[in-house]
């Protein structure tokens, strides 16, 4: 893992619309969805065409092959850059054998005749997993320009959100600042739904990416502060020191967190309470970090029961297609939903 020199919060990723691809014109949805957000990030017309061909190969195999599938498209900004970002998950039958789903001219649609290698050779990075009977999620990432892309490190960490059903925007936010040998991850789930739990959990975004580093606790009782005068909310944060392997953990609320590793599933505590209104102990508390260790936070918009199974590789994917794969497998449909993953080895 390349470590950087200075704390930042970049890059941001800002999701912009989830489809639900379950007839054939939803696949020219999500072309024009992608296309569009390429288009108004400035991107060279040849680009967006290639983008165009990339989601239109993702969407239209969802379509084919894939029970209960969506497609999340997004944007991910640097300090002089955007890309736009996919991410596409379903519920089964699953790919058994990926390798071959990508080579390039291997068709899975019998329709466009080039198959997932089109994706993974016109995207700038594109990650999956496959679960034979669970599903599969799949990433891709597109640069207006190809070649090295410095404000975008290595993806060791990644998370989603999606609002409930009926609003536009998603309450719950989350930010991850990197630094040398730590991250430092926050999840703030706003009370209620809409704008104005929205307003609530991105003013602790703001207030978390603008501190120095410091303790967790001491993070989250500034955000408690901060929250006062707006709907508050749950908050959590962990700081993931990757040198000493420990993760010291602070959370407010209904903010569900777990150390996953050596095929266990360790949950973290949060204290009761309310950012903005009621907090009467803050406390934190250290846990072991494996060689393996992978740090999940979620809002109470995914079940807790979550599990990992000791014959499972999903903790072993990409961050992003992580953080899918759990929403999908653990979302409920009756709040807002956030879920944020990152790896450690």
């Amino acid at each position: 893992m390349e470590a950087l020199s200075e704390p930042t919060c970049l890059p941001v990723a800002e999701d912009v619309t989830w489809i639900r691809v379950e007839e054939p014109a939803e696949a020219g949805r999500v072309r024009r969805a992608a296309t569009a957000l390429a288009e108004r990030l400035a991107f060279p017309a040849a680009r967006v065409a290639e983008i165009g061909v990339a989601v239109t190969e993702i969407a239209t195999n969802l379509h084919k092959h894939a029970r209960e599938g969506v497609v999340l498209v997004r944007s991910v900004r640097g300090t002089t850059e955007a890309a736009v970002e996919l991410l596409a998950v379903d519920g089964g039958p699953g790919i058994r054998d990926v390798g071959l789903a990508f080579e390039d001219g291997h068709s899975t649609t019998g329709t466009l005749g080039v198959g997932l290698g089109a994706v993974n050779r016109l995207a700038d990075s594109c990650a999956i997993t496959s679960r034979p009977g669970r599903g599969t999620a799949l990433s891709a990432r597109f640069h207006p320009r190809r070649g090295p892309h410095a404000e975008f490190p290595e993806d060791v960490a990644a998370g989603v959100t999606r609002a409930i059903g009926g609003e536009e925007v998603c309450g719950d936010s989350y930010a991850i600042r990197r630094s040398p040998g730590r991250l430092s991850l926050m999840m703030c789930d706003g009370s209620g739904h809409g704008p104005l739990a929205a307003t609530a959990s991105q003013a602790a975004v703001r207030l978390f990416c603008s501190l120095s580093p410091t303790a967790p606790e001491d993070v989250v009782a500034r955000i408690h502060r901060e929250l006062r005068g707006t709907r508050g909310g749950a908050v959590a944060v962990a700081e993931v020191d990757l040198v000493a392997r420990t993760v010291r953990y602070a959370g407010l609320g209904n903010i569900g967190a777990a150390v996953v590793g050596d095929g266990q599933k360790r949950g973290m505590v949060s204290v009761p309470g309310v950012a903005g209104y009621q907090a009467r102990t803050i406390r934190a508390f250290d846990y072991p970090l494996p060689d393996d260790g992978v740090v999940v936070m979620h809002s109470d918009g995914l079940t807790e029961r979550w599990t990992v199974e000791h014959d499972d590789d999903l903790m072993s994917a990409a961050p992003l297609v992580v953080a899918g794969s759990l929403l999908r497998d653990a979302g409920v449909r009756k709040d807002d939903a956030c879920v944020l993953v990152a790896q450690t080895y």
